[in-house]
């Protein structure tokens, strides 16, 4: 058995924009029984929090056990586009629900989502 880590998308039944990516970790034989766990706790997600899960799975076999700074997941892409352009279109478009670390809370009561440095 060896640890893998699953990502999986999600959309909000009841928003036409609110996506949700989540990667989770398994202990599995293969990338194959890594993917089946993870999609199989995917539908029970998704159906508890009204969700749809989207039918993409992407796993990544762990080097090393769980633990301080263990690297949980890794994907690799080519890009034509520059740092700051590559983040943008990526990572920080500005319709992530994120906020800084160093910000307090939000006061609504909605948490982040993420955070970020």
């Amino acid at each position: 058995m060896q640890w893998f880590a699953v990502r999986c998308v999600f959309r909000d039944t009841t928003s036409t924009t609110f996506y949700e990516e989540r990667v989770t970790l398994w202990r599995a034989e293969s990338f194959e029984a890594a993917i089946e766990q993870a999609e199989a706790e995917a539908h029970d997600y998704a159906e508890v929090l009204s969700l749809r899960y989207l039918g993409l799975a992407q796993a990544y076999k762990l080097a090393d056990l769980p633990g301080d700074g263990a690297e949980v997941f890794s994907l690799c892409r080519e890009s034509e586009l520059g740092e700051r352009a590559y983040l943008d279109a990526f990572f920080d478009t500005g319709t992530e629900r994120q906020r800084q670390t160093t910000e307090l809370p939000p006061s609504d009561g909605e948490p982040a989502c993420h955070e970020w440095r």
